[in-house]
């Protein structure tokens, strides 16, 4: 059996990674939609996490429960081993990931690509501000790291996500359509 893909989804904040996936696995069902685990509080809503003290996160990274982990924006995020086993059995996976762990990700999984979610920036702030998760300084701190580059060397499949979502999910499937990696 052929070994899944690991698609991570990445973007700026406020680019709707959130709102792709979903659109995705509605699309393409067969499509796993990782849930991470995230040192955010549950009510702040988005995608479906498992919160999580940083404690409790400390101490699953200790027992060895992900299989991908990083910080950012003051949080730690981790992808849960049991991707691996999904990814066995030859399901595609579907996960938001951070540009900054990449390059890890793509040694550890085999079959491994970066869907790269892109908006105009006064896109971006008027998604940030509608969500009302940040302060104005944390939105900005954002917006100025929306143009980061990726790590060289990955297989890469760019999405602008300016216009209407359906759009974009079209699209999105679309380009993912091909299984070869």
């Amino acid at each position: 059996m052929t070994q899944g893909r690991l698609i991570a989804v990445v973007g700026p904040s406020g680019v709707g990674k959130d709102s792709v996936m979903k659109g995705l696995h509605s699309a393409m069902p067969d499509l796993h939609q990782v849930r991470r685990v995230i040192t955010r509080a549950p009510e702040l809503g988005g995608e479906d996490y498992d919160a999580v003290s940083v404690l409790k996160f400390e101490a699953l990274v200790e027992d060895g429960a992900f299989a991908v982990h990083w910080g950012a924006h003051g949080l730690y995020y981790g992808i849960p081993l049991t991707v691996k086993f999904q990814l066995g059995k030859g399901v595609d996976c579907l996960v938001n990931f951070s540009r900054q762990a990449l390059t890890q990700a793509a040694e550890i999984f085999s079959r491994f690509m970066v869907l790269n979610i892109t908006a105009e920036p006064d896109v971006l702030s008027h998604r940030l501000a509608a969500r009302a998760r940040e302060t104005e300084e944390e939105i900005a701190k954002r917006l100025a790291q929306a143009d980061k580059p990726l790590p060289s060397g990955l297989k890469v499949i760019h999405l602008a996500s300016d216009g209407p979502l359906a759009e974009t999910v079209a699209r999105a499937a679309a380009l993912l359509q091909p299984t070869s990696v």
